[in-house]
């Protein structure tokens, strides 16, 4: 059983949890686009569209990253005989119809977006140039990144923690589809299990605690990149998350 020390959940004075950030990169799971199914909900999408057009207006940068398990999953893919890179690709195709998605909730929001992708699409979307997507955060537009790292074999959680540290953002926020933060164990198997308020990415790794991949907490330790992981559910936890209110884990370097 993964167990975690009681001093991990104690807030150290460098990195309080109320700091409110400048820019952040938020991650958003495939999985919640889809509201538990295959597809898009415009539901969940417009509410998520409302969320980050609140944060947006209160001028707070915001970058998100979106993943495409509600379509494909490309480790799954290969499980069932497919070419591993070639199920890859099919992922990233599916994370640039979610942002497309997310797009057109936030300018119906009055929110000026711009969607770049990793895989070149002239007709849908702009390049990923991280300066020119670093300009469109100082214009106030909000920017979703699509394609992943238009690579094979790099998860979207790895690709949060690259956009983050290549635009300059002060947090990485990881919002989660089933779990509200990091526990010392899996909260759906073990009763006991207790929500840690503040943890470090040495001891995330070292325990092995499957919030998000080694990867991308290796990137954060060693750029000293604050991240933040809290639930999906809810109207308001992308507002809060943003607000600097005590939700979810945050986890420092």
């Amino acid at each position: 059983m993964t167990m975690v020390t009681e001093q991990s959940a104690t807030v150290d004075d460098q990195n309080p949890p109320t700091m409110r950030p400048r820019r952040v990169v938020l991650k958003l799971s495939g999985e919640v686009f889809g509201g538990g199914a295959v597809g898009v909900d415009p539901d969940v999408v417009q509410a998520l569209a409302r969320q980050i057009a609140t944060v947006n207006r209160r001028g707070i940068q915001v970058a998100v990253v979106v993943g495409g398990g509600n379509f494909f999953r490309g480790a799954e893919l290969q499980k069932r005989g497919m070419d591993r890179n070639r199920a890859d690709y099919m992922g990233m195709l599916g994370t640039v119809m979610n942002c497309l998605a997310l797009q057109d909730f936030l300018e119906k929001e009055g929110i000026e977006t711009r969607v770049q992708t990793a895989i070149t699409m002239a007709q849908v979307a702009e390049p990923y140039i991280p300066l020119r997507a670093i300009r469109h955060l100082e214009k106030g537009r909000v920017v979703i990144f699509g394609a992943g790292a238009g690579m094979p074999y790099f998860s979207t959680d790895t690709v949060t923690a690259q956009r983050a540290l290549e635009i300059h953002a002060d947090m990485v926020l990881m919002s989660k589809n089933g779990v509200d933060g990091v526990y010392t164990a899996d909260p759906r198997i073990d009763p006991d299990a207790r929500k840690l308020e503040h943890i470090t990415f040495q001891e995330v790794i070292q325990r092995g605690l499957r919030v998000a991949d080694q990867a991308a907490f290796s990137l954060c330790e060693e750029n000293k990149l604050r991240m933040l992981v809290f639930g999906a559910d809810g109207d308001d936890t992308i507002v809060r998350a943003c607000a600097g209110e005590k939700i979810g884990t945050l986890i420092t370097a």
